[in-house]
């Protein structure tokens, strides 16, 4: 028997499932509508973003912009928003209710205007790290600070770049937030960063320097970043804000003075690519779908898209449609098991962890060491969940070696770590074994409805 889903529940319990098919509309990208939030605040004119998921990283954003200064409003026929932080508290309640998916953003044509502030984000590392550099480029004294986890998410490079910028800031001792910031604005120049931890720390400068007022504003990389699809996600839409950013494939960039945003006018969210992995990754289970997702193409600019063609490596059937992607499980009994460098997609690292339980041998999975510093510690929460269930496993300091159990797997209360992914990936054991999923309501972080909409599609297992 399935429990129904509850955000307030300790635990979830799923009892095995043989099958799952049919289609889910997928929420609006969190890191898509993040960046979108945070152009429209810096552009001129007003911007009205569409198809915002409904999750706590984005209600964060949301509530934090009026406090910035920026006037957040529901669309033309719903409440009006005066731009105090109460409306954006309003707004944001409104969306995470889900009668609204819209909101109206008034640009400030510039950086944020306002003078000193304490801005609390909580976990989300997608408003942290891009607030970090947007507020140096204006002028006031700031601290920026989250919550438990927060704190030990490293921020160190993103400070030292700043710093090398001319910017006064300084974070804890250990790397980590809280971050005191005495901005004076952003001169332009060259700086030499890291983005061997997080590419939001490139992303966070890049998305800053057109406002760079003495010089054009470089950034030079010593050694390839990780998640390199999301820097070209930034890039990408900081053009669709009217701002061109010159490159050098990935260790040199640069952005001329004199540019600034400008509002489309209206920006359509797409589907969040690394939620539609679990579902794609179900659906090409042994036995399983046809399973499709609507709201992504193969035309995404989101770097999780490419995980579709590696359930084709491992033996699934995949389809792409205008606007939808669709996988059906491979006539084989199991998976066949890959050997792959995961360092351009690593949160969907986590769910082709999970789906090595069903492999037909030992699975590697590589080039993941930024997992160590997410929401959690995820290549060591991986190694102890995947063991609970039967799997053997080999963690190194950035790869996974994972053998499945000969005889199946083995029934299992799985721990969260408050991180959402983990929830979501370890779902998919479900088609193996009974399960039990401490805190659920995790997921909200990033898919809120991610259980409503998941367990609808599957099928218990007879039981003889």
């Amino acid at each position: 028997m399935t429990s129904a889903p509850d955000d307030s529940a300790d635990s979830l319990k799923i009892s095995r499932r043989a099958t799952i098919a049919g289609e889910v509309r997928l929420p609006g990208s969190k890191s898509i509508a993040n960046r979108a939030l945070l152009l429209s605040a810096l552009a001129r004119g007003r911007t009205r973003v569409s198809n915002l998921p409904i999750a706590d990283d984005v209600q964060i954003l949301i509530q934090t912009l009026p406090q910035l200064g920026i006037e957040v409003s529901l669309p033309a026929g719903g409440e009006a928003d005066s731009g105090s932080q109460a409306a954006g508290v309003s707004a944001g309640d409104r969306l995470r209710s889900g009668t609204v998916t819209d909101l109206e953003i008034a640009g400030a044509a510039g950086p944020f205007a306002i003078e000193r502030g304490e801005i609390n984000v909580e976990n989300a590392g997608t408003a942290f790290r891009p607030l970090t550099a947007l507020l140096a480029a204006g002028n006031g004294d700031f601290v920026i600070d989250g919550n438990a986890q927060m704190r030990e998410r490293p921020i160190r490079d993103l400070v030292d770049g700043l710093r090398e910028l001319g910017v006064d800031i300084e974070c804890e001792a250990n790397g980590c937030p809280p971050v005191r910031l005495r901005a004076r604005g952003l001169p332009g120049g060259a700086v030499t960063m890291s983005g061997k931890v997080s590419s939001q720390y490139i992303s966070a400068v890049l998305m800053a320097s057109p406002f760079a007022r003495q010089a054009d504003l470089t950034i030079d990389l010593p050694a390839e970043p990780v998640s390199k699809p999301y820097i070209d996600l930034t890039i990408d839409m900081m053009a669709d804000f009217g701002v061109m950013v010159g490159r050098e494939g990935y260790r040199h960039f640069r952005t001329a003075a004199g540019q600034s945003y400008h509002s489309p006018g209206q920006y359509l969210i797409e589907g969040d690519a690394s939620a539609a992995t679990y579902f794609l990754g179900a659906g090409a289970l042994p036995g399983c779908g046809p399973v499709r997702v609507l709201g992504l193409g193969r035309d995404s600019r989101q770097g999780d898209v490419a995980f579709a063609e590696l359930l084709r490596e491992m033996g699934a059937t995949v389809t792409y449609g205008d606007g939808w992607i669709e996988t059906r499980g491979a006539s084989a009994s199991r998976l066949r098991a890959i050997d792959r460098d995961m360092n351009d997609m690593p949160d969907a690292a986590m769910t082709a962890a999970v789906l090595a339980l069903f492999a037909d041998g030992e699975s590697h999975i590589r080039n993941i060491e930024n997992l160590r510093v997410k929401e959690s510690e995820r290549i060591r929460g991986l190694r102890l969940e995947l063991e609970k269930l039967g799997a053997t496993v080999r963690e190194e300091s950035d790869a996974l070696h994972i053998t499945p159990p000969e005889d199946g797997l083995r029934p299992a209360r799985i721990e969260t770590y408050k991180d959402h992914r983990m929830a979501m990936a370890f779902a998919l054991a479900a088609f193996g074994t009974d399960l039990e999923i401490l805190d659920p309501g995790c997921v909200a972080k990033t898919y809120t409805r991610f259980f409503e909409d998941f367990l609808p599609l599957t099928q218990a297992h007879a039981v003889s």
